[in-house]
């Protein structure tokens, strides 16, 4: 399984909100490169980046930031916020990055995913599906649709999505541990699109929990580790050596 270290970034700074509130705000790095570096020395070979300001705006405001971490440390990484059309898209991908993510665009049309993949392909877009009780929250979780998560990522398999990031809004960010359950209903939702994780962990033990639940689920390809690393409750170096 795929660890995946987490840097939001918010005018040019390294931050974690808590359950992805704008007011609820704690500034950890002013130069995300400290802890970029910082998590490549340790052995990681992927990181996941998240622009807030475009999540919340719809327009990527970092990615000069994004760009200097990629040609820099040399990670694989993949970036979400304010992904909505293919501009954007194209610029993000210019930069060098992995991957791209979107998620509120393929809550409210399914259809332009497909096409995003058919001009990108598949290995470079990842859908960001974030729940609130089983339910479809979008535009940087600030509103909860009526569509199961589950039956949107039915939707999206359909149309050629080979990766999905599935973030449990109630546990994120709040140390309290992941929604194992409802990472286990994704997976098996669609066993043929590769999962990862996201949301909750706090300690070694939420990352062997996952661990466990891959080996059932062998679809959920990784998990993405944010706050507690910052607060230093995870062993990072224990998963990657």
């Amino acid at each position: 399984m795929t660890i995946y270290p987490a840097i939001d970034l918010r005018n040019g700074k390294c931050v974690r909100l808590f359950q992805g509130k704008a007011d609820a705000e704690t500034i950890y790095f002013d130069d995300p490169l400290i802890p970029a570096k910082k998590w490549k020395e340790q052995g990681s070979s992927h990181l996941h980046v998240v622009d807030l300001d475009g999540a919340f705006s719809g327009d990527s405001k970092n990615l000069s930031v994004v760009s200097n971490i990629v040609s820099t440390t040399g990670l694989q990484v993949q970036l979400g916020g304010g992904m909505r059309d293919e501009v954007s898209i194209r610029k993000a991908l210019d930069t060098g990055l992995n991957r791209v993510i979107t998620g509120t665009r393929a809550c409210e049309d399914p259809d332009w995913v497909g096409e995003m993949i058919s001009l990108f392909g598949a290995d470079k877009i990842v859908v960001g599906i974030d729940s609130k009780d089983g339910m479809v929250a979008t535009k940087g979780w600030v509103e909860k649709t009526d569509v199961p998560s589950a039956k949107l990522a039915k939707k999206l398999v359909k149309l050629g999505v080979q990766w999905i990031i599935h973030t449990d809004v109630a546990t994120d960010g709040a140390m309290l541990g992941p929604n194992l359950n409802a990472q286990a209903e994704i997976a098996e939702a669609v066993p043929g699109c590769k999962i990862i994780a996201s949301g909750g962990v706090s300690k070694n033990q939420d990352i062997d929990d996952l661990l466990d639940l891959a080996n059932k689920y062998p679809n959920i390809e990784g998990v993405i580790i944010g706050k507690s690393l910052y607060e230093g409750t995870v062993d990072l170096v224990s998963y990657l050596v």
